[in-house]
């Protein structure tokens, strides 16, 4: 593992998540941008290749965080999403890069209509 989380924090109005890591690095996360990039099937898809464009998920809001051993964390959002575990590896790989993935998913959507 690159870095290990020390504090997850969700916004008072419960639309991002902040992340913060060990070796100081700090990323405020978007509720949208974490519900289009779920680790779940249902996002990523079962094959390389295989991901799925979300949309409509402006307004979403993450109503509950859940630790799950001492590796990941389930997000639960409003509009019932829950599966797919946000490993700290991963949440770390979600800030590192995102502005590149918020970027090529939003390329992608424009492509979807």
């Amino acid at each position: 593992m690159n870095a290990w989380p020390v504090e997850l924090r969700v916004a008072a109005d419960r639309k991002a998540l902040t992340v913060s890591f060990d070796d100081g690095g700090r990323f405020a996360l978007p509720a949208e941008y974490l519900r289009v990039e779920s680790p779940s099937a249902e996002v990523q898809g079962h094959n390389p290749g295989e991901k799925r464009i979300v949309t409509g998920k402006e307004d979403v809001r993450i109503d509950q965080l859940e630790p799950v051993g001492n590796y990941a964390v389930r997000i639960t959002f409003d509009d019932g999403h829950n599966t797919g575990l946000y490993s700290w590896d991963y949440l770390l790989e979600l800030g590192r890069e995102q502005q590149a993935k918020w970027a090529a998913y939003l390329k992608a959507r424009r492509g979807h209509g």
